[in-house]
């Protein structure tokens, strides 16, 4: 089986695919898998790092506003595309895949365009739950449209070949055991913890939000937190929470770090986690089937991340707060409120527990067998 994976930009769009690759690697070791992405993406790092072979193309994202720059920059990106549909022609004729799947971003619009013009069976994977700009250009085209919840087929003409498949996460956060995770992390049985974040970069605004959050919470020492600013919160959070009168040292339930890189470990053993609402991230919440106040970025396109957030908040299983509806204050209360009504955080857990497609990879790897058999 000859396999090409499409996928770049962000790690949202590239694990999913690599999660598959991995997958159909321990099944069918005879097969043979590509990945294609962009130029000078985290695809460049990601995927080599996980044994795979990755062919480049030149290719850009469009700017979604009307300014003089933007405009430049949308002329360059499509001069770009014509010279990425010839690449991929010539990918395609040399290694003749009998399947392709494409997860996302701007990189795999040509691969999948192309694919389906040639015939060869094409499969889209939408982490959001509304299509992004590369899933509307090609779904039409494709044979296969897969999306993370049932709310989501909806959004396409043809819901006849959309199937509801979850995101592929992480086996960490599907196994990983709440008693060990605490007990590896010296969290007693009656402590509360808290888990929040805004991204490896951060959010300056909801970072001195959560600054407020951490000077209320200093005052009781009622419950653990830890906090991960991001690379740019890291250069100024420590030092606004000195300024507003806070001696970490003074309060070891509290914690900051610039990453999180045990997250599966904090999630598994958190009572409480207050983040984004990035498609990855939701779907992590979702296997770890932990509490959440999510706070969606209203800077991204087409508002994808509340509207990812309202279908977990509709089935009662996070809470959704608008980023201009909030400050360190209400979170703190909403937190609070969460945290004391263990009944509403069991619904919530339970609710996470049904819509957690744990065998998400697992199903993508049946539809790529079942294209590619055709």
């Amino acid at each position: 089986m000859r396999v090409i994976f499409t996928c770049g930009g962000t790690g949202g769009h590239i694990n999913p695919a690599l999660a598959v690759a991995k997958l159909l690697r321990e099944r069918r070791p005879d097969s043979e898998i590509l990945f294609i992405g962009a130029v000078d993406g985290m695809e460049q790092t990601l995927v080599p790092r996980e044994g795979f072979r990755l062919e480049t193309i030149k290719i850009d994202f469009f700017e979604r506003k009307l300014t003089p720059k933007a405009l430049f920059h949308n002329g360059k990106t499509a001069l770009q595309i014509g010279g990425a549909l010839r690449r991929v022609d010539a990918i395609l004729k040399e290694f003749r895949p009998d399947v392709i799947l494409g997860t996302g971003g701007y990189a795999s619009f040509p691969a999948l365009r192309q694919g389906a013009r040639r015939g060869i069976p094409t499969a889209v994977h939408e982490s959001n739950a509304v299509p992004g700009l590369a899933t509307r250009m090609v779904m039409k085209k494709v044979d296969r449209i897969l999306v993370c919840y049932d709310e989501c087929k909806e959004q396409y003409p043809d819901p006849a070949k959309v199937s509801a498949v979850g995101m592929p996460v992480g086996e960490e956060f599907i196994f990983t055991k709440r008693a060990d995770a605490r007990r590896a992390l010296g969290i007693g049985e009656e402590e509360r913890l808290i888990v929040s974040c805004w991204g490896s970069l951060g959010a300056r605004e909801m970072n001195k939000k959560i600054a407020r959050f951490i000077q209320l919470e200093s005052a009781r020492d009622e419950f653990r937190h830890i906090h991960a600013t991001g690379s740019y919160g890291w250069r100024w959070m420590p030092d606004l929470i000195r300024d507003m009168g806070v001696d970490l040292n003074a309060h070891p339930g509290i914690e900051m770090r610039e990453y999180i890189y045990n997250m599966p470990e904090l999630m598994a053993a958190a009572d409480l986690v207050i983040c984004r609402a990035g498609a990855s991230t939701l779907n992590e919440v979702a296997a770890s089937a932990v509490p959440a106040i999510i706070v969606p970025s209203p800077n991204v396109t087409d508002n994808h991340q509340e509207k990812n957030a309202r279908i977990l908040d509709r089935r009662g299983a996070a809470v959704v707060v608008r980023e201009s509806e909030c400050d360190g204050d209400s979170l703190y209360a909403l937190a609070r409120e969460l945290l004391s009504d263990p009944d509403r955080l069991k619904g919530m857990r339970r609710a996470l527990q049904d819509m957690a497609v744990l065998d998400s990879a697992e199903r993508i790897y049946a539809i790529l067998r079942e294209l590619a058999a055709r």
